[in-house]
């Protein structure tokens, strides 16, 4: 997931605050929704053992189908950040979202 954990104490206003008995444990802090785009991207070179940008044209395809299940593309600049990724246009990101 990509979360930091924290003392109780350094705990801000958005982190998750996890108590045993009622005493405070440990705290969460949850990665921005942006850098969790980052961290899949990079996640699926690492699967795919090269650059997102190298890959051929029906796995790009398939790149494009898995991030839209995952939400990438509800992120402000999503599609911008996945064509840069994959090497093509935001036009072509549109292409693949409206294939079947």
């Amino acid at each position: 997931m990509g979360g930091s954990l924290l003392e109780p104490e350094q705990a801000e206003a958005d982190d998750v605050v996890l108590s045993w008995e009622g005493r405070p444990v440990v705290a969460v802090r949850l990665p921005r929704l942006s850098d969790s785009l980052d961290g899949i991207l990079a996640d699926l070179e690492r699967r795919h053992g090269m650059p997102l940008a190298d890959l051929d044209r029906k796995t790009k395809q398939s790149v494009v189908r898995n991030l839209e299940a995952r939400g990438a593309f509800t992120l402000r600049h999503g599609v911008e950040t996945v064509a840069t990724a994959l090497g093509v246009s935001r036009f072509t990101v549109y292409n693949y979202l409206n294939r079947e």
